[in-house]
């Protein structure tokens, strides 16, 4: 079964198309938990803001990105605003990446 460290390597080729950034490095990645026994991953997660207008096109593509691992059957993504993302919850390369750090 696929470890946490890496789905989300595997989640660094998803991107916010209006934002030259991964989602993981944007700090939309909440939590990660996986059922070994089911081959299931749960998947906590944010967006840039509760309106964006791609949002559908991020989830899917990091839903795709998780079942194609290997051993992984069905993925479960949860979409929360709790917290709230803020640009405080990007790694340090994608703050220096957008000029910001």
């Amino acid at each position: 079964m696929v470890s946490k460290e890496e789905i989300l390597n595997a989640l660094k080729n998803v991107y916010d198309p209006e934002i030259p950034v991964n989602i993981v490095d944007l700090g939309l990645i909440y939590d990660i938990n996986i059922d070994e026994d089911l081959g299931i991953v749960k998947l906590k997660m944010t967006l840039t803001a509760p309106g964006c207008p791609i949002g559908n096109y991020i989830i899917s593509d990091a839903e795709n990105v998780i079942k194609s691992l290997e051993g992984i059957k069905d993925v479960q993504i949860e979409l929360t605003y709790d917290p709230p993302w803020s640009p405080d919850m990007m790694s340090e390369d994608a703050k220096k990446d957008l000029g910001l750090g």
